[in-house]
Parts: structure tokens; sequence; C-alpha cells
């Protein structure tokens, strides 16, 4: 590879990506004005940067006498893995880690016009000014010393990137999980306010059934109330006017039929014993036949059973599925609250980052590592 072997090359993208991170971290915590681990690792190190560090060299040392050919080709080249690497880590991750959506002359977010411009001037700043020292120093360096560095930082470097890598991918999942749980939560929620809207209406119905019941139920004593008085005042009247009748006979005739008079009153208590029987005998019949419920009022008496255990099913209906709601708005609180180290330093890291998919849950995750970090 030129004048290098594949191991320098090795240490140049090791020492590009410590650099790329103390540029971004620095720019990132001037802008927001606290200290910011920029970057997907937890180490001081951008892959990013160093991977394209390392093209840019690859692109730019055939062409390095013409700057202008050094400028288009770290274009060109840094653009490209830009967007090669943002599209592959949203498609694996769920998350945009950079988002050049507001940006002018963007596509898709990944890349934009004015970051490819800086990439162009990057290059030409990079193999004019700030590989030569970088390079002589690692020339010099002894062999030994150099593999062993190398070593030690490869592995911390590999370990770090797979761990980031799993709670990346843990962090997507989170994501998609919270966001699901979100609309099963908005339709339990639904359903509840169905029910106890059911429920609510249920109640006014039986509440109007019984307001009509005991309506009818006071008009039918006040309608036997006055059968009963007008009954009582024919019966008055029927036995004043036999009163009169037989005092008048008796006077005319009290000599002259006496013997009929026996025999004429006791007819005459016979003939009202059979009335008051007859008579007492249809007031039953009168009120057995007002009060014995027709196979339709049957029914009716059946509803307001069956009202109540419909309400008790819609009753036990909420009950169940508030349990249920709450314990899955239990298990999303855990999900959201259940912040690693790692996961943290994504979130905290990479304050641009986006996701199209999932912004609310994303935007949830933020707010609460924010509340944590104003309680500290």
């Amino acid at each position: 590879m030129y004048t290098y072997y594949w191991y320098h090359w090795i240490t140049f993208f090791y020492i590009y990506c410590f650099f790329g991170w103390i540029f971004e971290s620095s720019y990132v915590s001037l802008k927001t004005r606290h200290f910011v681990n920029r970057g997907f690792l937890r180490l001081p190190m951008l892959p990013l940067y160093g991977t394209g560090a390392v093209m840019m060299l690859w692109v730019s040392l055939p062409v390095k006498d013409n700057l202008v050919l050094v400028y288009f080709s770290g274009v060109v080249a840094a653009t490209a893995l830009e967007y090669v690497t943002g599209y592959m880590m949203e498609r694996l991750f769920k998350m945009k880690y950079w988002d050049y959506s507001n940006q002018r002359f963007q596509v898709n977010g990944y890349i934009c016009l004015t970051s490819s411009i800086a990439w162009g001037f990057l290059t030409i700043f990079l193999t004019e000014v700030i590989h030569r020292p970088i390079a002589e120093f690692v020339l010099g360096m002894n062999p030994f010393a150099e593999f062993f560095l190398l070593i030690i930082v490869s592995i911390a470097f590999v370990a770090d990137t797979i761990q980031s890598t799993r709670e990346a991918l843990a962090l997507g999942k989170a994501l998609e999980t919270m966001t699901r749980m979100r609309g099963q939560l908005d339709e339990m929620h639904l359903q509840l306010a169905l029910l106890r809207a059911e429920a609510s209406q249920r109640l006014e119905d039986m509440k109007s059934d019984a307001r009509l019941q005991a309506a009818e139920l006071k008009a039918d004593a006040q309608e036997r109330m006055e059968e009963l008085k007008e009954d009582a005042w024919l019966r008055v009247e029927e036995l004043k006017a036999g009163t009169s009748s037989l005092a008048a006979g008796l006077r005319d005739n009290t000599l002259q039929r006496a013997e009929e008079l026996k025999e004429d009153t006791a007819q005459i208590a016979a003939k009202l014993k059979d009335g008051v029987r007859m008579k007492a005998a249809k007031w039953e019949e009168h009120s057995m036949s007002r009060h014995a419920p027709s196979p339709g009022e049957e029914a009716a008496a059946q509803t307001p059973q069956e009202e109540d255990e419909s309400c008790l099913h819609i009753a036990e209906r909420i009950r169940l599925l508030s349990q249920r709601a709450q314990k899955l708005q239990d298990s999303r609180r855990k999900l959201s609250s259940h912040m690693s180290f790692y996961r943290r330093g994504l979130l905290a890291g990479n304050p641009t980052a986006s996701s199209r998919k999932f912004p609310d849950a994303l935007e949830e995750l933020r707010h609460g590592l924010k509340n944590k970090s104003d309680a500290l």
C-alpha cells in the first residue's frame, strides 16, 4: 500500500479515530455548552473518521500532486462512505446516529452538500498538513512498541465495538417494543372508554326504568283508592235506600203483614248475605286480575336482573382490562427506565440522532435521560 505497511494503516486508523473524536466532541460540547462524549463507542474514538481518513489517503495519494483532484476524490469517497454507513446503521439499529434532514441539499438525511464540501477541504488539510507529521511519527516508532500498542488498543476497540453494537441493537429493539406497547395501550384505553360509556348508559337506563315503575305503581295505587272509595259510597247508598224502604213498609203493614215481614226479613237477610258474598268474590277476582302479571310483564320483571348481570359483566371487563393496561404500562415504564451505561452513552453522545419509525419512543427515552441527569 504505497509507502506504508499494513500495520501502519491500522495505526493511522486508530489515530484518526481519536482525532475525529476530539473534533466532534469539542464542536458538539461547545454547541450544547456541556461535555458530550460524541460517537457510537464509549472509547474516545470515532470509527467513521478513522475509516474516512484512511479512505481519503488511499484515494488521494495517487493524485497527491494535484490539489483539485485531491479535493474531488475526498468529496466523492467521504460522501459515499457517509451515506453507506448512515444507511446501514439505520437499517441495523433503527436509528440515524446523525441526521442532515434540516439541512439544504441533503439526501435522506445521510449526506448534505455542506458536509460533502467540508469533506473535500478536510481531505486537502489532511494530506497536506495533518498527515505528514503523523506519518513521520508512526514510521519512526519502534515496530515492537507499535505492535504492542496496536494489540492493546485493538482488544479494547473490538470489545467496545461488540458491546456498543449489542446495546445499539437492544436500543433499537426497545424503541420498537415501546412503540408497539404504546399502540396496545391506546387501544386498551379506547376499549375502556367505550366500556365506561356503555356502563354509564346502562345505569341511566336502569334509573329511567326505576322512575317509570315508581310512577306506574303510584298511579295504580291512586286508581285502587278511587275504586275503593267509589265502591264504599255505593254500598252506603244502597244500605240507606234499603233501610228507608224497609221502614216505610213496616209502618204501613205492621199489623197486616207481621208474619210476612218475618219471612221477608229472612229473605232479605239471605239476599244481603249472598250479595255481600258475590261482591266479595268479584272484588277478590278483580284484585287478582289486576295484580297477576301477564307473560309480557313477567319478561319485563326479569329484565332488571338481566340488566344487573350485564352491568356486572361490563364492570368485570373494565376491571380486567384496567389490570392489563396497568401491567403493560409498568412493563413499558420499566423498559424505558432500564438505561445501561452504553445506552445512556449512545443517546447522550448522539444528540442529533433520530428515528423515522419510532420518533415518539426515542423522544421519551431522551426525556427520561434528561430528567435523570437533572436529578443528579
